[in-house]
């Protein structure tokens, strides 16, 4: 059984859909259950001149709980910078979500992935400049 929160991320996703402009994208996926997800990140700069997560969205072929933990990584890394956002963990995730049936935890697993590899992405690319 999914908790309340799990099944209106699912029926409500927040910012869902590719951004078009943006600075990176992390792309997962898991094999074994066939989910998929993307992460979009548009980086800005907060008053302190540090590197923030100004838009993210996401976009996931999967489950319930793929969908519903796609929406809760971009509520979670809205706004803070990208040290900030990197050691958000899988259960982050879960405890905003109320919780996961045991075996959906991979779901929470892979949206702190894509999260980190779309963080990554973005600074491998600033390296190459």
């Amino acid at each position: 059984m999914y908790s309340k929160e799990v099944m209106d991320h699912f029926q409500n996703p927040r910012n869902m859909g590719a951004i078009e402009k943006n600075d990176s994208v992390g792309n997962v996926g898991n094999p074994i259950c066939g989910d998929m997800m993307k992460i979009y990140l548009k980086v800005g700069k907060d008053a302190e001149e540090r590197e923030i997560i100004e838009d993210i969205s996401f976009e996931t072929l999967g489950c319930v709980a793929a969908i519903a933990t796609s929406s809760m990584i971009t509520e979670l890394a809205k706004g803070k910078t990208l040290d900030e956002a990197m050691i958000i963990e899988f259960k982050d995730v879960e405890n905003a979500l109320g919780s996961l049936p045991p075996i959906k935890l991979h779901c929470a697993d892979l949206s702190v992935r894509a999260l980190r590899k779309a963080i990554e992405e973005y600074r491998a690319a600033l390296k190459k400049d």
